[in-house]
């Protein structure tokens, strides 16, 4: 189902507002906004004006400092659901060494609870529903309740804050439980053919039990479903598999430089579903809106904190330079 030309697209995000305090090579930068609702949100506005996006979140006023919101200034973006408390906010410190980064949470917002979206935007399905939980805020009932609210929305899932296993110490790793990893296939087989799911290359392993990317990928076939599997593997690129279609290998964009690795697939997920919608989604469409979505990733790492994003012109224009890591 493309959406219609005279049809407003609408994009209805829902997970926490991250406070990120990142090390990066040993030095430790002032706190940042972060989170797929974040990062996806503020890259759909900058990419495209014609789009309504809507944000549902609990934000924690103790530890958060309103400043960081400036970001969302003058953008349109709807924060009617994102409610506030007196607790502290979701918070990671994010340490990035040798390609790889080790997360500590110091503090969770409260859990998303389905009777507190308003009723304005459960009375309007947005064509789009992300969901984007950082320390598990969402469960299985929650995503039940909306998926029966919005038979008819596409879904796209961040696998990282479903999958996370975070200790009493606050250090998330990413070890095989097995029932959180059973609670996730519940939500894929609940979903199922309107679904897409993106993870990083570790999140899908954990998922799968398989250590290879053709067997990791080759796992998701089991659900029988035509949903969207993408497994997103840095400078390596990205998979994307459906059921009876071949599998596509997507190459990493060449950056100018790197300066801030957290988001990219924030970004990733959410360019390639605006394209997904506007496409005929065929196969070959989703291999064109991969390589989108890929090159977009590729602006967001070059500059610090929630501001590379980039118009759809520039990445267009990317995509057609054919600048990437082989």
């Amino acid at each position: 189902m493309a959406i219609g030309k005279k049809e407003i697209v609408s994009f209805l995000f829902i997970g926490h507002h991250a406070i990120d305090t990142i090390i990066r090579f040993k030095q430790k930068r002032n706190p940042s906004l972060g989170g797929t609702v974040t990062f996806g949100s503020l890259a759909l506005k900058t990419y495209t004006k014609s789009t309504k996006i809507s944000v549902i979140s609990n934000l924690g006023l103790k530890n958060f400092n309103k400043s960081l919101l400036k970001h969302f200034n003058d953008k349109n973006i709807d924060f009617s659901g994102v409610k506030t408390f007196e607790t502290d906010n979701t918070n990671f410190e994010l340490n990035y060494s040798n390609h790889s980064r080790s997360l500590t949470l110091k503090s969770c917002s409260p859990k998303l609870k389905f009777e507190d979206i308003p009723e304005k935007i459960l009375s309007t399905p947005p064509s789009i529903l992300v969901l984007a939980p950082l320390c598990n805020e969402i469960s299985f009932e929650y995503v039940s309740k909306i998926v029966k609210k919005f038979p008819n929305t596409y879904i796209g899932i961040d696998l990282q804050g479903f999958i996370r296993y975070i200790n009493d110490n606050g250090e998330v790793s990413y070890i095989r439980d097995e029932n959180i990893v059973s609670n996730m296939i519940k939500i894929i087989n609940l979903i199922g053919d309107r679904l897409i799911l993106k993870g990083s290359e570790v999140e899908m392993k954990l998922l799968s039990n398989h250590k290879e990317p053709l067997k990791i990928m080759d796992y998701f076939k089991k659900f029988g479903n035509r949903a969207i599997f993408i497994m997103t593997m840095g400078e390596a690129g990205s998979l994307l598999l459906k059921n009876g279609e071949n599998l596509l290998k997507i190459p990493a964009y060449k950056p100018k430089r790197v300066l801030d690795e957290t988001g990219a697939g924030d970004v990733y997920l959410t360019i390639f579903l605006y394209e997904l919608l506007n496409s005929e989604m065929t196969w070959e469409a989703v291999e064109k809106n991969a390589h989108i979505a890929s090159a977009a990733a590729s602006f967001l790492v070059e500059k610090k904190g929630p501001k590379g994003f980039e118009t759809r012109k520039s990445i267009l224009k990317r995509v057609a330079g054919k600048n990437y890591f082989n």
